[in-house]
Parts: C-alpha cells; structure tokens; sequence
C-alpha cells in the first residue's frame, strides 16, 4: 500500500523538476529562432501550440469539454481575456530574451507571487497576516532600489508579472485544465497569428521558409516548447502537495536569473544585486509564513479529531480548507513563458 504512493509522489516530484526545469531553460531556446523576430516567433507559437495540443487531445480523447464551453459565454469571454494577457506575456518574455534582458525577465517571475498577492487584496478584498504585508513592503522597496539600479522602472519585470498574475486570476475563475484551457486560449489566437504569418509571408518578410528546413522546424517545434512542460505540470499536480509545487516554482526564475548571468552575460550592478536581495527576502518571508501556518492548520485538523462529533464535522471541514489554502502559497499557474 506504501509503494503505490510513494511511487506516485517520486513521479510527482520527476515530473515538477522537469516543467520547471523546462521553463527555467526556455531561453536558451528563442534565440535559436533567430533572425525570426519576436512577433513571428509568438505567432508562430500560438499555431503549432494548438497543433500540438489538439493532437494530444484527440489521442486521450478529451472532447467533451469543448462543447460545454461552447455553451458557457461567460467562460468563453474570460478564455478570450486570458488568450489576450496570455498573448503579452509570451510576446514581451520573447522579446526581452532575444534583447538581452533575461535577467529583468526572470525578475518577473520572482515578484509574480507578491503581485498575486497584491492583485487579492484590491481586487478580491482578501486579508493578509502581518508577515505577508511585510513581504509585500519589502517587494515595494525592491522595485524601487532596481529602478534607481536600471534608470528606469524596472517595466519589462512588471508587465510579466502584471500580465501573468491577471492570467492567473483569470485561469482560476474559468476552473479548465492546463492542456484544456491552452486548447481553448490558442484555438482563440490560431487565426490572427496564421493571418498574421501570411500577410508576413505575402510581403516577403517570413523567415519560415527563407531560412532552410532546419529553422522551419525549429519554428515548428515552438508549440512542443510550449506544451510539453504543461503536460509534465499536469502529471506532478496530482500527484504531489500544493505546497511542493508552490515551492518548486522558484526554480524556474532561479534557473533563469543564472542563465542570465552566467551565460549571456548581463551585468549586475551593486544596485540590482540589492533589488534582487531585497526580492528573494520578500519571497522567503512568504515561503516561511505559508509552511508555519500550514502546520498550524495541520495541527488544528488533528486536534479536531478528538472533538465529539456534532462538531467535528465543521471543524474538520473549515480547518482542511484553511490548510489546503495556506499551504500553496501563491497559486502555481500552469503556463509558463
């Protein structure tokens, strides 16, 4: 009986490292597809993403979902909101890539929990513990120093972190997926981009086909780069803790940020090593409140246990949910860059 979940947790576990592995190494591969810009490349991955999806939906047979979407407006409106956000971050995370700003790109996804966290309070009205104001605070102070370091608010980080924090907010209210929900956003984008990639080639300017059958494929294999590490995402969900995933989420602006450094060679300042510093305190400030209080509401659910049963129900209840929340941390969202 132990085998089977321990089984599943290391699978859990292979799968999670390499999703975010994946994420986290993604931008060694955008400037592969050069001299395609950025806009092509994009256009080209909303095409052959749906591609893909479509034909690993039509192997596992997944189709019943599509027509009650279909029947749902509201869901189709908020599919199409997140199809266009979803279309931002991937364009501008691309071009910051292949214009040398991997590792304000990466900053992006450090401070996407605190903007998560902020987007809650103002638009959800939710409460935060003292700790987690303090996290915030510091990200606040953050962006201040890397603006005084880069001469400029740090903008390319925060439109990633807005555009995918809304992404976020918007994929929890739709309840899809992650292979769904990438089936229905690209299904959206599959005719502007393909329109797009031929009036491109109609003036001349496609690199699809100018450039030899092995930048075609490279192309091609954007919409595998894309829904691969989903896939991957998919099997550690439901297999490992909330909580885990929350955690291995760091790895990929982690991965990237030394990416960034290490090998295409950005330079850090004195000023955006104290931007960053200050950011990696909010998120450890974060990480270390959402496991305390998740052993808290641990502790709380056992003690439940020995309430008489008139009331164990609806503290067992109230105490599993309060567990299941605290324990994610930020939610972990299944698109990446």
């Amino acid at each position: 009986m132990t085998g089977k979940p321990r089984g599943e947790g290391r699978t859990g576990l292979l799968n999670g490292f390499a999703a975010y592995g994946m994420w986290g190494l993604v931008p060694l591969f955008w400037p592969l597809l050069k001299p395609a810009g950025a806009v092509e490349i994009l256009a080209h991955r909303m095409v052959w993403s749906l591609v893909f999806v479509g034909a690993a939906l039509l192997v596992l047979r997944r189709w019943a979902w599509a027509g009650e979407l279909l029947r749902q407006p509201r869901k189709l409106a908020l599919i199409t909101v997140a199809a266009a956000v979803i279309t931002v971050n991937w364009g501008l995370y691309i071009w910051s890539v292949n214009s040398g700003h991997v590792v304000e790109a990466s900053l992006g996804y450090f401070i996407n929990p605190l903007v998560t966290i902020a987007i809650g309070v103002l638009l959800l009205k939710e409460r935060l513990r003292p700790v987690q104001w303090a996290a915030v605070g510091t990200g606040c102070v953050a962006v201040v120093v890397l603006t005084i370091g880069y001469g400029r608010p740090p903008w390319i980080s925060l439109c990633l972190a807005f555009s995918f924090a809304t992404y976020g907010l918007v994929k929890k209210k739709v309840g899809l997926g992650g292979i769904e929900s990438l089936a229905a956003e690209t299904a959206i984008q599959f005719l502007p981009a393909l329109g797009f990639l031929v009036w491109l080639t109609a003036q001349g300017d496609s690199t699809f086909a100018a450039e030899g059958a092995g930048h075609a494929a490279l192309l091609a294999s954007a919409g595998i780069v894309t829904a691969l590490p989903l896939v991957c995402f998919g099997a550690a969900a439901i297999r490992v803790p909330l909580s885990t995933i929350g955690l291995l989420q760091y790895s990929t602006p982690v991965i990237q940020f030394l990416l960034g450094i290490l090998y295409f060679h950005e330079e850090m300042p004195p000023e955006r090593w104290g931007g960053f510093a200050l950011v990696w305190l909010a998120l450890t400030l974060l990480t270390w409140d959402a496991l305390r209080t998740a052993r808290r509401a641990a502790r709380a659910l056992t003690d439940e246990i020995s309430v008489p049963s008139t009331t164990r129900t609806t503290g067992t209840t109230s105490a599993a949910r309060n567990a299941e929340s605290v324990a994610s941390g930020p939610d972990p969202v299944d698109a990446r860059p």
